[in-house]
């Protein structure tokens, strides 16, 4: 598996507009399902970004669940059994992350699990706050090897 994408890539190719798009979109077309993954954690997590943005940004369920099942087409999905969540849940107790590191947890566990090459996302400082995601793990999708 090559890439992992985080829900902050996702996200980026949703809106056109988006500061990111280009490099996001790129990136989720790049490789192919086959080498392209992201946690089935990310579709709840986009699926409530997106239902909950404010104003004219906010989209319907029917209009979010279209743009799942197309990340569904596109990505292979990863999900952890029960003891990979608990033991996320030990780690991130033992480290004191504070609450919204866990959910970075679980994805560098996802991405870890597909033996992804890189884990993608726009959020580079957060990812790296944890001990096993590095440097040359975690990129920013603009940082992508042509």
């Amino acid at each position: 598996m090559k890439a992992f994408l985080d829900t902050s890539v996702l996200i980026a190719t949703f809106y056109g507009d988006h500061v990111h798009h280009a490099a996001s979109l790129d990136l989720l077309l790049r490789y192919g399902r086959r080498n392209t993954c992201c946690s089935a954690d990310s579709l709840a997590e986009v699926y409530a970004v997106l239902t909950a943005m404010p104003g004219r940004r906010r989209v319907g369920g029917d209009a979010a669940l279209l743009f799942l099942s197309d990340i569904r087409r596109k990505l292979s999905l990863v999900w952890l059994d029960e003891e990979s969540y608990f033991r996320a849940f030990e780690e991130a107790a033992e480290r004191k992350l504070d609450g919204r590191a866990i959910h970075d947890a679980l994805l560098v566990r996802c991405a870890r699990k597909a033996d992804a090459e890189t884990l993608y996302t726009w959020n580079t400082k957060d990812f790296l706050r944890l001990p096993s995601a590095t440097a040359d793990f975690v990129k920013q999708p603009d940082q992508l090897a042509t």
